[in-house]
């Protein structure tokens, strides 16, 4: 295929949205949710899913999560019938591709106050999958911008990302792919896309999220995978640590190489849990993940 080709069929992916109203489909998008409370509150949840030969390896997971995520925030969700028969007939054909599955209360009037019968909105977007990992692992920084304490939004997946946008508009640097967070009082919680494990003492850790930070799909597959502790981290135990790994459902295990102005060098238990991914979503297998 052509780069011109690519680039036409990257735009028609980009271009590639389904919008729902309740259980219905609907033509009238723009209106629909330019009206909604998903863009005025940011009331609502999402999932971004990476589709592989037409499926979603990961979809019970990733359909559980936002169920879940509703009935916390008190949006009814459309049956899982229907998530799944829709969600199927749009994968099938985006290929290798991120989809997003965007669920909000839909259109209940102005104000806070969420009306009790308003029909739940949501959509389903396909776009390209985000460029290849830098060779070697990721170059990490510590982000300013701190979440905010918050229980009641802890762990989901919610519209409202204002923080991580702030917090990746502190650098513009090429050279720097990712971003770690703290919480209001200084705990390490995640980075700005993704969640963290850190290697100390031959064990494996990750922050919790029961205050701030989502609980990512990936991020639950490796807790159990990897027989990971979930405990409170600082700043001191992440820039000690023997290695890094960031991971999410669109790109999986990412190693970190570099932490500011430490460099970590490749750790057999990265490539460990790797291969343990790779075994749980068939997109994830590289060569170097091939024992």
């Amino acid at each position: 295929m052509t780069s011109g080709a690519r680039a036409d069929a990257r735009a028609d992916l980009r271009a590639e949205v389904r919008v729902f109203v309740g259980d219905a489909p609907v033509d009238a998008a723009a209106t629909t949710l330019a009206t909604g409370r998903g863009l005025a509150y940011g009331d609502g949840v999402f999932e971004t899913m990476r589709a592989t030969g037409g499926t979603l390896p990961w979809w019970p997971a990733h359909r559980a999560r936002l169920v879940a995520g509703a009935a916390r925030l008190g949006i009814a969700p459309p049956p899982d019938a229907v998530l799944d028969r829709e969600v199927a007939a749009f994968v099938a054909a985006a290929g290798e591709a991120a989809i997003k599955l965007v669920l909000t209360r839909g259109s209940g009037g102005r104000g806070y106050a969420p009306s009790t019968d308003a029909a739940p909105v949501w959509l389903l977007q396909a776009a390209p999958l985000p460029p290849p990992m830098r060779a070697g692992g990721l170059v990490v920084r510590w982000c300013e911008t701190r979440l905010a304490l918050q229980p009641a939004l802890a762990g989901l997946k919610h519209c409202n990302r204002l923080e991580q946008v702030l917090a990746r508009a502190e650098w513009r640097d090429p050279g720097i792919d990712e971003g770690l967070m703290r919480d209001a009082d200084g705990r390490v919680v995640c980075a700005t896309a993704a969640n963290l494990f850190v290697l100390r003492g031959g064990r494996w850790s990750t922050p919790a999220v029961d205050r701030c930070g989502v609980a990512g799909v990936c991020r639950a597959l490796l807790v159990e995978r990897l027989d990971a502790d979930v405990t409170t981290l600082s700043v001191e135990d992440v820039g000690s640590a023997d290695a890094l790994l960031l991971c999410n459902a669109l790109r999986g295990i990412l190693p970190v190489a570099r932490l500011d102005a430490r460099a970590l060098a490749p750790h057999p238990a990265v490539a460990g849990a790797r291969r343990l991914l790779a075994a749980a979503h068939p997109a994830f297998a590289s060569p170097e993940d091939v024992p």
